[in-house]
């Protein structure tokens, strides 16, 4: 409290708060001394903002709780690590260069000017002396020097792959950046196509056991269940028919596919590959050619959405060749059809249509044999009379499988893998839904790759000592689904590092979720220059004690992170396997219409102007007793009235215990 003299006699936010601010930084109250041993510590983060320009309500609304959880942890007696940063990296700042006509780095650097000083009037006890701004060479810089690790390690590679595309970003995405059934953009909601084209890649997939694992972590049960079916880890086998020999074609291929439903392997009664498999061309017959050609060339003018679709009918076209079964050595038709994809699992499966639904409707239609292997025990000696498709597997038997039938599964199932392992046919095997990371980005607002191609050489990483790889400035920001950075020719064209011959940079920018994949470790040392983390900060603050963000980022920004935390454990930078001990899912502020806050829907609370007229105090206090934090709900200001008159009282209370307002004579005077 200030002198008597300088005493407001009536509560005035707008007297009090830029006051008190002030004094805060001019005291460094929040500023947090990391190597005081002196008090438990309590690292406390919520997830960074993205510089868009202008906070709305539901920025507030996300931070001012985790803020009041800072000031009850100091109060307590915790050392409280509480820091703020810029997730700055991203295509919005790219499209604004090009419909404003302004430079990335301008738009998001006058965005986080601006964010700042709304932050700061909110009040919130951030640790700014500590800020991290992804776009800063000083942090990307770390960024490429962990790919080069990664690189060095086989844990970054480059390949050719069927990726997701985003025809109105005109890039990239990661197979989790795909979002609904609709499989559309997660930024723009645009319907995503599939393009060939050669990417780098993280091998997420290495760690997909550990992943599956959240011992020691307390985690909502909805982010710890989409994340194990993100995963999808199966168990089963992998099993090779071979293609069989015919009049056109010497065979003995092999076609591998994964099953669940080793039991099943008797009811096959034709195979499907995808549209785009590698043998389709050399398996088919001449008399099926031409019907052939034409639907792999429909097949191309789909998208994933419409070949997945449930809706549709299941076409297909015969290759005229044949496979046979390692089980009985049926030989049994080979058929391609879209509704299979060339990059999941094998592109091949076996059909068994009496125990699949999918296979069942294909079978229907274009009038495939059907044969029962599996029937409920009441129905064993009629397998005719078993009702199509019979998908249960626990209250059932084998039938029509040789010397299998009559097993009841699992046994049914073990016996029939047991056999496929002796003839030497297959093997057990895990799988996994889960993709390694496609991180390649047709954009110039990233963090640049930092590797230089060369003929002779291959893909080779830029020298550590020429660590960071910059932005260069002439550049075209047209899209063309190419990178802006091959513009760039001056800083595109550069020598090999090992053969000193010719080279060129590669020009895709990383995956902005690189960028926030590890950015907790470097709030502990942001000018640290001995490495991209200072081990003994790290291990005397991490993980994270409480980490608060959206549920939306379940299988991309919680997943990565997790990935990255123990990608770098390995790589001898830290100690502990988990990024963050608790996490807490916020609800969403949405709009007064009761839809998500949006510049376009015109619904969006400007908090400023809320500031203003009622002060940054009154904001978060309405916010806090909106009702419980993981829900969220519309937005409405009716009732911040009377936190304002609450406000008042407390200040009253606090001049004068008697709770008398100013002015009156027996103000002051305590009761006998």
């Amino acid at each position: 409290m200030a002198d008597h003299e300088d005493r407001l006699e009536r509560y005035d936010p707008r007297e009090i708060e830029p006051r008190w601010q002030a004094r805060w930084d001019a005291l460094g109250l929040h500023t947090t001394n990391l190597t005081d041993n002196s008090k438990p510590r309590y690292y406390l983060l919520t997830m960074w903002p993205y510089p868009s320009g202008d906070l709305h309500i539901g920025h507030w609304y996300v931070k001012t709780p985790t803020d009041a959880l800072a000031r009850y942890k100091r109060a307590k007696g915790f050392n409280v690590f509480y820091p703020v940063g810029f997730d700055a990296f991203g295509l919005p700042a790219e499209n604004a260069a090009i419909k404003r006509g302004t430079h990335p780095r301008e738009w998001t650097t006058k965005n986080m000017e601006n964010m700042r000083r709304q932050l700061r009037s909110m009040g919130a006890s951030f640790d700014w002396s500590k800020e991290v701004v992804t776009c800063d060479p000083a942090y990307f810089g770390w960024n490429q020097w962990i790919f080069l690790k990664f690189f060095e390690k086989g844990l970054a590679y480059r390949k050719q792959a069927p990726v997701d595309w985003c025809p109105s970003c005109q890039v990239t995405l990661a197979r989790e950046q795909v979002e609904g059934v609709d499989r559309v953009c997660w930024r723009c909601s645009t319907p995503v196509t599939k393009r060939d084209l050669t990417q780098w890649f993280f091998k997420i997939t290495d760690y997909a056991d550990e992943l599956l694992s959240f011992e020691g972590l307390n985690w909502p049960e909805p982010i710890r269940t989409m994340q194990t079916n993100w995963i999808g880890r199966s168990e089963g086998a992998e099993v090779d028919f071979t293609v069989a020999r015919s009049a056109h074609h010497t065979g003995g291929e092999k076609l591998r596919i994964f099953t669940t439903r080793t039991d099943t392997l008797h009811g096959a009664t034709f195979m499907v590959l995808a549209p785009e498999h590698e043998l389709v061309q050399k398996i088919t017959s001449p008399e099926q050619r031409t019907a052939v050609a034409a639907y792999i060339e429909s097949t191309k003018r789909k998208s994933e959405i419409d070949r997945l679709s449930t809706s549709k009918e299941k076409s297909g076209v015969a290759t005229g060749a044949f496979a046979v079964n390692p089980m009985n050595g049926e030989e049994i038709p080979i058929w391609i059809a879209d509704y299979v994809l060339a990059g999941y699992g094998t592109g091949a499966i076996m059909a068994c249509p009496a125990h699949d639904e999918r296979d069942f409707e294909f079978a229907t239609q274009h009038n495939l044999p059907i044969r029962v292997v599996v029937a409920p025990k009441a129905l064993a000696s009629d397998p005719t009379s078993v009702p199509l498709p019979y998908l249960d597997k626990l209250d059932a038997v084998a039938v029509n499988s040789g010397i299998w039938s009559g097993q009841q599964w699992p046994a049914s199932f073990e016996s029939a893998l047991d056999e496929v392992v002796r003839l030497g046919a297959g093997e057990r095997t895990v799988t996994y839904r889960l993709r390694d990371w496609l991180i390649s980005r047709q954009r110039y607002w990233g963090t640049p790759i930092p590797i230089i191609h060369c003929e002779k050489c291959g893909p080779v990483g830029v020298p550590v000592d020429q660590l960071p790889v910059t932005l260069p400035d002439d550049v075209d920001f047209k899209q063309t689904g190419e990178s802006p950075l091959k513009s760039a020719t001056a800083w595109l064209n550069v020598p090999c590092p090992k053969c000193g011959g010719p080279g060129q940079r590669e020009t895709d920018t990383m995956d902005t979720f690189v960028d926030s994949s590890w950015y907790w470790y470097r709030y502990l040392s942001p000018k640290f220059t001995g490495g991209p983390v200072d081990r003994s900060l790290v291990d005397a603050w991490c993980p994270v004690d409480q980490y608060t963000g959206g549920a939306e980022h379940a299988v991309m920004h919680l997943l990565y992170s997790r990935f990255f935390t123990k990608a770098l454990r390995d790589l001898g930078l830290i100690g502990e396997s988990e990024p963050f001990t608790r996490l807490f899912n916020q609800g969403q502020i949405l709009g007064s219409d009761g839809e998500r806050m949006s510049k376009s829907r015109g619904n969006v609370q400007d908090p400023d102007e809320l500031v203003n007229r009622h002060g940054a105090d009154a904001v978060r206090l309405f916010l806090m007793f909106m009702g419980p934090w993981d829900q969220g709900g519309p937005w409405s200001s009716s009732g911040i009235s009377g936190i304002v008159r609450f406000l008042g009282r407390a200040w009253t209370l606090a001049l004068d215990p008697t709770g008398r307002e100013p002015g009156d004579p027996e103000s002051g005077k305590l009761p006998a």
